[in-house]
């Protein structure tokens, strides 16, 4: 579950055929995954009733989740009213879940105070990822931000004293304090603050269509909210700010409120 899975163009299969319309579409999708797909120009699509952006060239791109179970319902509208339906089969995955006792308790469930701040933070970066315009930065791929040791996945879990706690949201890659990390693809730069209490230095970078790469824990931040950058591109520096054990890069990604998996969208290190 790489690029080479990924890619539009690779494992698309034709899911709605006719003399002069069709949609490529994978045959089956996996938990975590971003689903490239393609339609006839001017078509409309919609998944479990949610509007699809779809480009100029007939692209489109949806995020499946965590937990999802499907099948996914997607709806194709041509221009003439014409409508297909197709539903798309989710296999699943196994994620690692990890146990955890003797925890503080203060760790596990913050005082109010606390609580209330975090609350106001997130509700902040959840809103710079509602941006939706028709860049189409996503469509160029993306690359490593970071190389290095793989030190968490996405999808893992934690159950401290009993009590589960949000999956892991992304990728970590372990790496010393100061280490560059770079911009998986282009895009805009919507959220950027140096002191989040769980997150420490966030930065968020939009890819068009919904699609946006989260960095947390920095040491650094090297853009601003409103500036583009390109892939490649430094955006900040590895660090353990917020609530962190150690240097390393997290790296996560989201369509919309939808968290999905950065590692299936890059070749192997």
């Amino acid at each position: 579950m790489r690029l080479a899975l990924m890619l539009l163009g690779l494992l698309l299969l034709p899911a709605v055929r006719g003399a002069d319309r069709h949609t490529e579409l994978p045959e089956r999708v996996y938990q975590g995954q971003l689903v490239f797909g393609r339609t006839a120009v001017g078509n409309r699509v919609e998944l479990n009733g949610r509007a699809i952006r779809v480009d100029a060239e007939g692209h489109f791109v949806f995020g499946v989740g965590r937990d999802e179970a499907g099948p996914l319902p997607l709806k194709i509208v041509w221009p003439d009213g014409a409508v297909e339906h197709v539903n798309l089969k989710v296999s699943p995955r196994e994620w690692p879940i990890e146990r955890v006792t003797g925890v503080p308790q203060a760790t596990v469930t913050p005082p109010p105070e606390i609580a209330a701040r975090i609350a106001r933070e997130q509700a902040q970066v959840t809103k710079a990822r509602e941006l939706d315009d028709d860049r189409q930065d996503w469509r160029t791929g993306f690359v490593w931000p970071l190389r290095g040791r793989v030190s968490g996945v996405y999808g893992s879990q934690r159950i401290y004293n009993g009590v589960p706690r949000a999956f892991h949201s992304g990728l970590d890659v372990a790496a010393p304090t100061g280490t560059p990390i770079r911009a998986p693809a282009a895009g805009i730069v919507t959220f950027a603050a140096p002191d989040l209490y769980l997150t420490g230095g966030t930065v968020l970078i939009d890819h068009g269509h919904g699609v946006s790469s989260n960095f947390l824990h920095l040491s650094r931040i090297d853009v601003a909210v409103g500036e583009r950058v390109e892939q490649g591109q430094v955006i900040g520096a590895v660090g353990a700010t917020g609530r962190a054990t150690g240097p390393h890069m997290h790296w996560g990604m989201n369509w919309f409120d939808v968290r999905i998996d950065p590692q299936m969208l890059v070749e192997g290190q």
